[in-house]
């Protein structure tokens, strides 16, 4: 088991979703991301270096879901799954975690969402 760097509840504004009234306006999302990557030398030796910068990996999450304007969520948290694995080949597996927070359904919930994971092929 690999140790885990947790990011939690990232707040984007974005287009996502197939009406029309989603097309045209942004709406608040909410991305969690797990990567699964060993950190036992950043902890050793106290260096960011030895580990994942996570601002760099919030920062390539959010440009991938500003960017994407996508009509389906599972394909939003597929994009930036494999995108974050891309950019750090430490990372062994990413799990994403995309919510709509004021999803257009006449039901009163408190979000709707998909989550995916990616692992890195050996």
């Amino acid at each position: 088991m690999s140790d885990v760097i947790e990011l939690r509840a990232l707040r984007v504004m974005a287009i996502v979703g197939v009406l029309p009234e989603e097309r045209e306006r942004e709406q608040p999302l909410v991305i969690d991301l797990d990567l699964e990557r060993p950190f036992r030398e950043a902890a050793v030796s106290d260096d960011v270096v030895a580990t994942t910068n996570y601002a760099d990996v919030l920062a390539l999450a959010e440009g991938v879901v500003v960017e994407g304007h996508f009509l389906l969520l599972e394909t939003l948290a597929h994009r930036v799954a494999q995108a974050v694995l891309s950019f750090d080949v430490s990372i062994e597996s990413v799990h994403v975690r995309v919510r709509k927070v004021r999803p257009p359904v006449a039901q009163d919930v408190g979000s709707v969402g998909v989550s995916c994971t990616l692992r890195r092929e050996p």
